[in-house]
């Protein structure tokens, strides 16, 4: 099977921080994540079980998504500390070549619990 890359131009992570990675056409956006060591959890990996892969996407960005968050994602998305009208779970947004150059930011992390 061939990978198709498109450049995801950046996560911006919870420092600040902007990284750029070529991400595979077919992969979640958690997944490109977790290949370039992006401190993106995903405990739940995957499933819609958990909020820990939530990510903001640049709003010039989130239509292109093509798809709109499911009610489990939502469900999962209220728990989300940072939570704006363009927050995603990481796990669900899935790259196609219309998002090469996306920008996505990883909120700043809020222990549930202290």
């Amino acid at each position: 099977k061939q990978w198709y890359q498109r450049r995801v131009r950046g996560f911006i992570d919870r420092d600040g921080d902007d990284c750029t990675v070529n991400a595979h056409v077919g992969e979640s956006l958690m997944k490109t994540a977790h290949r370039y060591d992006i401190d993106l959890e995903g405990a739940c990996d995957g499933t819609i079980a958990c909020c820990t892969c939530h990510l903001v996407v640049h709003p010039e960005w989130y239509d292109k998504i093509g798809s709109e968050p499911c009610e489990d994602e939502l469900d999962m998305l209220d728990m989300a500390y940072g939570l704006t009208d363009t927050s995603r779970l990481g796990c669900q947004v899935i790259v196609k070549p219309e998002l090469e150059g996306m920008v996505v930011r990883i909120p700043p992390y809020e222990p549930q619990y202290t």
